[in-house]
């Protein structure tokens, strides 16, 4: 499998345009609040599932009783790829 390209700063800022996602050192970052905590754990096995349909897995943290924080990189490239930015949409549309 190919690694894909690393993203320029202006093109990570272009791709952050109206995104619910921030940048976070190398990383693009949301934090999402819930209703409760079946809630919050019922979004992260949503994005599990995901993120195995895709083999591109986030870094995914819990905290608080309704909180998710999702963070994404790609480690083989070493930064943010394009692929980021793609699994966030995907990650994105599974809050609705």
């Amino acid at each position: 499998m190919t690694t894909p390209p690393l993203l320029n700063g202006d093109e990570i800022a272009a791709r952050l345009l109206g995104l619910d996602w921030e940048l976070e050192g190398g990383t693009i970052v949301r934090d999402l609040r819930f209703d409760d905590f079946a809630g919050a754990i019922a979004f992260v096995n949503r994005v599990a599932d995901m993120a195995e349909t895709y083999d591109h897995h986030p870094d995914i943290l819990v905290h608080g009783w309704n909180k998710v924080k999702l963070s994404l990189t790609n480690h083989a490239a070493g930064g943010l790829t394009e692929v980021d930015f793609d699994m966030a949409a995907r990650f994105d549309a599974l809050v609705a």
